[in-house]
C-alpha cells in the first residue's frame, strides 16, 4: 500500500497544496480537514461512533491507557501477557492495578474476573493477532466473559487492519462476516461489542499513525485529557490524506489482501513439508524457530547477503530467549518461484548451521497450545466471493487454517 498509486496521488496533492508541515498541535492548528476526514472513516471502518487518530500505533495505546486508568477509579486492567509493550506502558502510566492472564486463556481469565467485584471498574486488554507467534485471540469468548463480569474490552488490532474482514478492518470485523455470525440472525457483531478498537496505519495500510475507534465520550475524553495527544505537533496534511486513501482503497479492494492469505498459506504448507519448524498459528505470521540469538542474527545475515532475501530476526526483548526465530512476511506480490527459492534458501541454511528441525520443536513450550495440524472447516465467508481461495479458513485459537 505504501506505493499504491492513488495513496501517492491524495500526498502529491495535499503536499503541493498544504505543505509538508502541520503546524502544531491538533488542539491549535493542527486540526484541519484532513485529520477530520481520517477520523470519520476510520470510525465508519469500524462501525464506531468516533475516532481519534495519533502519531503512531504506540502512541495510541499508551495514551488512551494511561488516561482511561487515571479517570476509572480503582480500574483493574487484566492484561494478556503476550500484549505489546505500548499496552504494558500505558497500563503502568495510569497508576492502576494490573492483573495478567495466561496468554489467549479463557479459564485464567476469567478466574480473575471472578476475583474482582463487579461493580470495580475493570478493562479486559488484548490483541487480535500476536506479531511475535501469529495467535489470534477468542475475542468471542472474551466478550462473553466481560459481559458477565461487568468489564469493558480493549482490543488492538493493529497486525489485522488491512488485512482481515472484507473492508480490512480486522479480524473482529472478518468473524462478524464469517459464516459463524451471517448464520446466526440476530447474534450481536463482535466489532458492537468491544468497547475501544485500537488499531495502526504503518502495517496493512501502508502510512503512518495509529487511532483508537470508540464512543464520541470516550474519544472526546482522550482527546481531552491525555498529553501525549494534546502537546505534540500533528501529522502533515499529506500523511493524513495518504492514510485515508489507503483505507478508502482497501475498502472497496479486498484482492490484494486475499492474495496475501493464499501466499500464506502456500508459504507454511511449504515450509512443514520441508521439515523447517514454522511455529503454528492461524494468521498471516510466519515464526521459523532458531533458539539462539547468535545463530538467529547469523542465519539473516545468511539469507541476506549470499541469498538476497530480506527476513527480519526477532530476539529478546521482543520474545524469550531461547525462543529467537525468523519472521518471514509474504507479501501478495510472491510468486510461486520466490517461495521455491526461500525454502530452498532455509534448507541449505538449516543444514548449514546445524538447526533444530520440526521434530525437534514439537514439544517445546513455544510450539504446545499453539496450534494443530488440523483446520476447523468453515462453511462459508467473505473470501468465498473470490475464486481460488479456500472456504476452509477460519481464525480460532489452536487451529491451523487450510494450506491446500
Amino acid at each position: 500500500m505504501g506505493s499504491n498509486s492513488k495513496v501517492i496521488e491524495s500526498m502529491t496533492a495535499a503536499l503541493q497544496k498544504y505543505g509538508a508541515c502541520s503546524g502544531g498541535s491538533r488542539n491549535i492548528s493542527g486540526h484541519n480537514q484532513f485529520a477530520l476526514a481520517l477520523e470519520q472513516t476510520l470510525a465508519h471502518l469500524h462501525s464506531k461512533p468516533a475516532a481519534l487518530y495519533f502519531n503512531s500505533g504506540y502512541t495510541a495505546n499508551d495514551c488512551t491507557l494511561s488516561v482511561l486508568g487515571r479517570q476509572l477509579p480503582d480500574c483493574v486492567f487484566l492484561s494478556d501477557e503476550s500484549n505489546h509493550a505500548s499496552i504494558i506502558e500505558g497500563m503502568r502510566r495510569s497508576g492502576s492495578k494490573k492483573m495478567i492472564w495466561r496468554h489467549n486463556d479463557v479459564v485464567d481469565l476469567e478466574l480473575k474476573l471472578a476475583s474482582i467485584p463487579k461493580n470495580q471498574p475493570k478493562i479486559i486488554v488484548f490483541e487480535s493477532v500476536y506479531s511475535m507467534c501469529g495467535t489470534v485471540a477468542p475475542i468471542e469468548a472474551i466478550c462473553d466473559l466481560a459481559d458477565k463480569y461487568g468489564a469493558m474490552t480493549y482490543i488492538d488490532e493493529v497486525h489485522a487492519v488491512g488485512l482481515y474482514g472484507p473492508k480490512g478492518a480486522g479480524v473482529a470485523s472478518h468473524l462478524d462476516n464469517s459464516n459463524i455470525f451471517t448464520n446466526s440472525p440476530g447474534k450481536t457483531p463482535l466489532t458492537s461489542r468491544l468497547d475501544i478498537i485500537a488499531g495502526a496505519l504503518g502495517k496493512g495500510f501502508g502510512t503512518m499513525g495509529g487511532y483508537i475507534a470508540a464512543s464520541t465520550a470516550l474519544c472526546d475524553t482522550i482527546r481531552s485529557l491525555s498529553p501525549g495527544f494534546i502537546f505534540t505537533t500533528a501529522q502533515p496534511p499529506p500523511i493524513m490524506a495518504g492514510a485515508k486513501a489507503a483505507i478508502d482503497h482497501q475498502s472497496s479492494n479486498p484482492s490484494t489482501r486475499i492474495q496475501l492469505h493464499r501466499n500464506v498459506r502456500a508459504v507454511k504448507a511449504a515450509l512443514r513439508e520441508a521439515g523447517l519448524p514454522v511455529l503454528p498459528n492461524t494468521s498471516h505470521i510466519v515464526p521459523l524457530m532458531v533458539g539462539s540469538s547468535a545463530l538467529c542474527k547469523q542465519a539473516a545475515d545468511i539469507l541476506f547477503d549470499e541469498y538476497d532475501i530480506y527476513v527480519q530476526p526477532i530476539n529478546k526483548p521482543s520474545v524469550l530467549p531461547g525462543e529467537e526465530r525468523l519472521r518471514i512476511s509474504p507479501t501478495a506480490s510472491h510468486g510461486p518461484a520466490q517461495r521455491e527459492r526461500l525454502v530452498r534458501a532455509l534448507v541449505e541454511i538449516w543444514t548449514r548451521l546445524g538447526l533444530p528441525d520440526l521434530d525437534s520443536w514439537r514439544n517445546h513450550p513455544a510450539f504446545v497450545g499453539q496450534g494443530s495440524e488440523d483446520s476447523f472447516p468453515v462453511a462459508r465467508n467473505w473470501m468465498d466471493d473470490f475464486p481460488g481461495v479456500e472456504s476452509r479458513v477460519s481464525f480460532l485459537p489452536g487451529r491451523l487454517e487450510e494450506t491446500h
